[in-house]
């Protein structure tokens, strides 16, 4: 198969030599970790201390890796990806809050994001997190299977409302919907509250998404056993997967409680997992719709050949590729170039909101081998070839 993810052309047509530039110092900043612990401290010390540094962030790692702070001011650079190809799942990044009117809050601008999203083509999901519906300890105790007390059951009975007033409003208007995994020690009770959606709308079409974390062992006897239940149920199943997120802190957590840890024991395990997630679901997908939410080049590459060997059409409405705003655009634009579905995260709200957001994209880059080198590579690379 050709290698197309080399074309820097195609990848930062979007970019001015400006934000070109800004891109380039940027990586190279995050390359340096000792630099980025410095930096996130001072940025969270100043956004405490309610310092007027919002312009600061606006200019350099917010607007990089973020489309605006509402809905209407992402426009413009959903607009711009969507002219080569590119759509767009409007994320709003705030992190949930363990109190009732946030998620309330979080609630009502969801369902805002859903009636915005309909009348556009360039934006076929929305996206939310299972905490922001609902308290983190809740999700806890009701994953281990422990009673609730009266309050706790009102306070679970309003998160499956939430969870149920979204997916009906996605299904009503015909938006696919992206829920996102989260800790593995809360996960379980995501997960079963998910498949209920399932059940409920993906009757017909893939309305409801499920977010697999590939790093967990665990994940494809989970996948197998979800596809059982929706083939015997007579609805359809669709799946994120991922490689995850919470890697450290699922380690930590294990060692500190004294279980074995859900991650598996290296990044091989954990890629030829990835790999057997997507395989499956190409094997199965009169009931299964597959958003490959990948970074990794060779995984889109081994997704583009199976579709290949199998016969299946680049842009079967049932397999997206999916990466993050201000991250390998050279996978997200070749692949649209070459007739993919493809889809960019697009984080999106204040900017003190999205701060612990933008920290852990750092953080992330910075902690992923070889993720920051490939982007410095590439960025290079379309430099000098504006230059000559």
């Amino acid at each position: 198969m050709k290698k197309i993810f080399e074309d820097t052309q195609t990848a930062f047509a979007l970019k001015s030599d400006a934000e070109l530039e800004r891109a380039y110092y940027l990586f190279k900043l995050i390359a340096h970790e000792p630099l980025v612990k410095i930096g996130t401290t001072l940025t969270n010390f100043a956004i405490k201390a309610h310092l007027p540094v919002e312009g600061l962030i606006r200019a350099t790692v917010f607007d990089h890796f973020c489309g605006g702070v509402s809905e209407e001011d992402c426009m413009p650079v959903v607009e711009r990806m969507w002219a080569q190809g590119v759509c767009t799942v409007l994320d709003y990044s705030v992190e949930g809050k363990d109190t009732e009117d946030p998620l309330d809050d979080s609630l009502a601008k969801n369902l805002e994001i859903l009636q915005f999203v309909k009348e556009k083509e360039a934006m076929p999901f929305a996206v939310f997190k299972p905490t922001g519906y609902g308290r983190f300890g809740l999700f806890v105790k009701k994953s281990r299977g422990e009673s609730l007390t009266q309050s706790e059951t009102a306070e679970w009975e309003r998160v499956v409302k939430r969870f149920d007033t979204t997916c009906k409003k996605a299904y009503d208007l015909g938006v696919s919907l992206l829920i996102d995994a989260e800790e593995s020690w809360m996960q379980a009770a995501a997960d079963e509250l998910v498949e209920e959606m399932m059940r409920r709308y993906n009757q017909k079409e893939t309305v409801v998404f499920n977010t697999l974390q590939m790093y967990r062992w665990d994940r494809m006897d989970y996948f197998r056993e979800l596809h059982e239940r929706a083939v015997s149920g007579g609805y359809r199943i669709g799946v994120k997967v991922v490689r995850g997120a919470y890697l450290e802190k699922e380690n930590d957590r294990a060692e500190e409680k004294g279980y074995p840890t859900p991650i598996c024991a290296s990044k091989q395990l954990t890629d030829e997992n990835f790999d057997e997630a997507i395989r499956y679901s190409l094997d199965n997908l009169e009931t299964v719709s597959v958003f490959a939410g990948t970074h990794n080049e060779r995984s889109s590459y081994r997704l583009m050949e199976w579709m290949e060997a199998d016969g299946i059409a680049a842009n079967d409405p049932r397999i997206w590729f999916g990466q993050l705003y201000g991250m390998s655009d050279n996978i997200s634009f070749n692949l649209a170039r070459a007739g993919y579905n493809v889809a960019k995260y697009l984080p999106f709200g204040p900017v003190r909101d999205v701060m612990p957001y933008l920290i852990r994209r750092a953080e992330e880059n910075t902690s992923v081998a070889g993720q920051t080198s490939r982007e410095l590579e590439l960025l290079k690379k379309e430099r000098k070839r504006r230059k000559m």
